[in-house]
């Protein structure tokens, strides 16, 4: 990652904590190909404790379910990379912490793992309120491995901005 984009990532954090505190809401994230990067990036802003509530990494379909409760016939029926399974992530993060706002990614980050229908780069966010809002977006990135979970994390965190203030008019 270049320090711009390093910058930018932490920029966005940045924002992202504003808006929760300004709120008095709290975040947790629920992640697969990031891995926790999501997590970390908001846990890297100073006094994040006051509204980062926690984070569930769930790479394997297993931990999707034991964690956050997505059904496993709906990994079976979706694939674990999928707008109903992102939606399952987000909406489970709520249901198994006190926060207010989730965020959910699933994706293939590469190398390996694509196919025709969900090629390398395929990633899908979902975000949820408590209040019942939600919204779920496909994203294909570009780039090696690194550069699609970066991605992934910036436009988790953007989206998560736009969401919040959406719903908030």
């Amino acid at each position: 990652m270049s320090k711009d984009q390093y910058d930018g990532l932490s920029s966005v954090a940045k924002q992202v904590g504003e808006l929760l505190k300004d709120q008095g809401s709290r975040l947790t994230t629920v992640e697969s190909c990031t891995g926790g990067w999501i997590a970390q990036s908001v846990t890297a802003v100073a006094g994040s404790s006051a509204w980062f509530e926690r984070g569930f990494i769930t790479y394997s379909n297993e931990a999707k379910h034991e964690l956050v409760g997505v059904p496993d016939l709906l990994i079976t029926e979706n694939g674990a990379v999928s707008g109903p399974v992102a939606r399952a992530m987000a909406r489970g993060g709520l249901d198994h912490s006190p926060a207010d706002v989730a965020v959910a990614v699933t994706g293939v980050a590469g190398p390996d793992g694509g196919s025709a229908e969900k090629p390398v780069g395929t990633v899908f966010v979902s975000w949820a309120l408590r209040s019942g809002a939600l919204r779920t977006e496909r994203f294909l990135f570009e780039g090696d491995r690194a550069a699609v979970r970066a991605q992934t994390v910036v436009e988790a965190l953007g989206g998560l901005i736009r969401f919040i203030r959406d719903e908030s008019d």
